[in-house]
């Protein structure tokens, strides 16, 4: 023949040619993002979301107006709630992390990964509630509220964290013991990314240790909460200023070398614990927890019951808690892209700061504590959870893609594209794959956070279990708490299913 034909063999492929049927990495995302979308457009019709409120905005002006006119009458009480919240903060951080690392290093035992994850999928109000009817409003129900979900936390980020590192130095100590292996070789390579969240993570102690406030321990959140019920917005904003000055002012003071006078002085702060009894304590969790009939010996009995509280209140509550959490995780991917370029010096320019202030002041206010200001604007339905959750959240990774951008901007050319296209032609693709990762990471965070705001009288998990403690009822309380966890323990693992599927990374806090 004149000329050299050239075939290819029946299945065979061209150099460079994308098998059938295998989407790219872009179209993975993408379909990704909008089934969230659509989930999220889907549980908007089944939450509770109702304006209860004729005329917020009257509402918001008088608050607005007490966020110009902090005041507060005893500098004293003011100080001291602050310096509570510190020192929960401190010592739940110091124990729980050194819990974590013990618990890293046998996180490949399949008992600890659960055990780690069922311990952090209990939100902190939860642990303080249940063991505030044993210890009462005193230290050790604070510090166990926090210890308890953060060393669950640190066990799986630690765990992460040692993953991530070099074996050569590790392979040096073949023959050693475990123990010797993590403290001599695994531990210092991955110490300075372990510090980092630990300064990062006490930062969440401080917002967990003031939300405490709302169920009776002295710290900021038992003021801010007690000012508006009363109306007293300038007392409110008194306390909130001082809670953002503690949160945004940690770099400056937070210093290691100063960390052991600090421990030091937490311990000394701490209220007065008051005497147990320890029988009294060991009935709680050999008999209170758990339904009569379990107690006697009457398996149909205790089906019975359980079944009639799965039918009456754990359904209504899973259907409201799962449809603001869908809401708010896509919302707060929505404001996180919208928001983060104004925290990016690399994209607005030297103003910058003024984005990067309004989302330190997103990041630093507890969901619970903005989910209380929207529902005195809208009345107690999903509208201030879905919010508070989304504003927060939203915030976090805004934040984080900020410092993102902030880092890559040093490795871009000099002939990049200027304003909205530097936007979304170049960092917004960039920064995609990241904020997936960041919001499947707080998709878990975000369920938590839905279940714990039933105490505002929000119809989630947990109105059902504040609801059950106050009528005494322990076991009830203690039952719908499983059920938050093992909520949460399920999104966990569909969380971490989905971004191995999207071939996702773990974030970067």
């Amino acid at each position: 023949m004149g000329g050299k034909s050239v075939s290819l063999a029946k299945g065979e492929k061209s150099k460079g040619e994308k098998p059938k049927g295998k989407k790219s990495t872009g179209a993975r995302f993408r379909d990704l993002s909008l089934w969230f979308v659509l989930v999220a457009i889907v549980s908007l019709f089944f939450a509770d979301i109702f304006l209860y409120q004729p005329d917020p905005w009257e509402e918001f002006t008088r608050i607005g107006w007490g966020m110009v006119t902090p005041f507060w009458p005893d500098a004293n009480e003011l100080l001291m709630s602050a310096l509570y919240t510190v020192s929960f903060a401190l010592l739940g951080v110091a124990v729980s992390a050194a819990l974590g690392v013990l618990l890293a290093i046998w996180f490949h035992w399949r008992v600890v990964r659960v055990f780690s994850a069922v311990i952090r999928s209990v939100h902190e109000i939860f642990w303080g509630l249940l063991f505030m009817q044993v210890f009462g409003l005193s230290a050790l129900t604070g510090l166990l509220a926090i210890i308890i979900p953060f060393a669950g936390i640190f066990a799986k980020v630690f765990s992460d964290v040692f993953h991530q590192q070099s074996s050569a130095t590790v392979d040096t100590l073949a023959g050693s013991s475990r123990l010797s292996r993590f403290f001599y070789g695994w531990i210092p390579q991955a110490w300075p990314a372990m510090r980092s969240y630990i300064r990062y993570r006490f930062e969440c102690a401080l917002r967990s240790s003031a939300i405490l406030g709302f169920i009776g321990l002295p710290t900021l959140g038992f003021h801010l909460e007690t000012a508006f019920r009363q109306g007293d917005y300038s007392e409110a904003a008194a306390v909130f200023w001082v809670f953002l000055l503690l949160i945004g002012t940690v770099r400056f003071w937070f210093y290691k070398k100063l960390l052991p006078a600090y421990l030091l002085g937490a311990v000394f702060m701490l209220p007065e614990m008051p005497p147990v009894n320890a029988s009294f304590v060991w009935q709680f969790f050999t008999q209170d927890l758990w339904p009569s009939p379990l107690l006697n010996g009457d398996l149909p009995g205790a089906m019975s019951w359980y079944g009639n509280v799965l039918a009456d209140e754990v359904g209504p509550a899973l259907i409201q808690t799962i449809a603001i959490t869908q809401a708010a995780l896509v919302l707060s991917g929505v404001m996180a892209l919208a928001w983060y370029p104004f925290a990016s010096r690399w994209l607005v320019g030297r103003y910058y700061w003024v984005g990067r202030f309004k989302l330190l002041v997103l990041r630093s206010v507890p969901e619970l504590m903005l989910a209380y200001l929207f529902m005195l604007l809208f009345g107690p339905s999903a509208l201030p959870a879905i919010f508070a959750l989304a504003l927060h959240n939203g915030g976090l990774i805004a934040f984080l893609l900020a410092n993102h951008s902030q880092d890559a901007s040093s490795q871009q050319r000099l002939d990049s594209p200027s304003g909205l296209a530097r936007y979304f032609y170049q960092d917004l693709p960039q920064r995609y794959p990241a904020f997936l990762a960041l919001l499947f990471y707080r998709w878990e965070v975000i369920m938590r956070e839905s279940a714990m705001m039933g105490v505002l009288g929000i119809a989630t998990l947990g109105f059902y279990v504040d609801s059950a403690f106050e009528e005494i009822r322990f076991d009830k309380a203690f039952f719908l708490i499983l059920v938050a966890a093992a909520l949460n323990v399920i999104v966990d693992s569909l969380s971490r299913r989905l971004r191995r599927a999207a071939g996702l990374k773990t974030p970067r806090m």
